[in-house]
């Protein structure tokens, strides 16, 4: 079965030493595929354009130039990738040119790795919820740009380690396919969890007779447990 494709990131910073430690942060994530480093603004764009990265890691302090000048032109050429800022800048200015510009979270130098992490992994979720389509509710969107809010508001009906954005998830690899069975490990390849949270999801969908769940036993090995929607 066929696994996620990874996001692809373009890192846009002119220190060496700094691109290169960026890299290695962004590849310690599951999911994120570094394509490029651009070390000068002239090279990003170029990178930009032929790359077709989904994240770009823009720096704002340049030799030649100011790294919001290059946010305005992925913008204005209608570039289709989403921007993180990791910069020294601390002005309340940039704050709201970067806003103002769209960019997805503002990392303030020198990056601490777990602050990094957070931010790359929020993204991962709003990447993968934005490919899957379908419909949002409010609960869906706080959940992907204000987790504190999507905490306060969580349905007092959820279990406990229910999420209901991932909930959804599982449920729409069922429903795109109602004539097919899933393992565990299957599913999470999909959805980019750990088979033990795929787990935990499916069989609460068991409990709630959305799925079933049979036994399949191979020529050897322990019996495998598959997974299919209910009729």
């Amino acid at each position: 079965m066929a696994t996620k494709e990874p996001i692809r990131v373009l890192i846009v910073e002119d220190d060496l030493r700094i691109s290169e430690l960026h890299r290695r942060f962004t590849e310690k994530i599951d999911g994120f595929e570094v394509v490029g480093i651009a070390n000068t603004i002239a090279d990003a764009e170029d990178m930009a354009e032929v790359l077709a990265p989904d994240l770009v890691l823009l720096d704002l302090f340049f030799p030649e130039g100011n790294g919001l000048d290059l946010l305005r032109k992925l913008r204005a050429r209608a570039v289709p990738a989403d921007v993180i800022l990791i910069t020294a800048a601390r002005e309340m200015n940039s704050l709201k040119e970067a806003i103002r510009g769209g960019v997805f979270d503002y990392n303030v130098k020198p990056v601490v790795l777990t602050r990094f992490q957070a931010s790359m992994e929020r993204y991962r979720d709003y990447f993968r919820s934005m490919r899957a389509g379908g419909s949002l509710d409010q609960k869906d969107i706080d959940r992907l740009f204000h987790p504190e809010i999507g905490r306060r508001f969580e349905d007092p009906e959820m279990p406990k380690g229910i999420d209901r954005l991932t909930l959804r998830k599982i449920r729409q690899v069922f429903e795109s396919s109602s004539d097919k069975d899933f393992s565990a490990e299957e599913v999470a390849e999909q959805i980019g969890l750990s088979r033990s949270t795929a787990r935990r999801y499916l069989e609460y969908l068991v409990s709630e007779s959305f799925l079933a769940a049979d036994l399949l036993y191979g020529v050897v090995g322990r019996p495998e447990r598959r997974y299919f929607r209910v009729t």
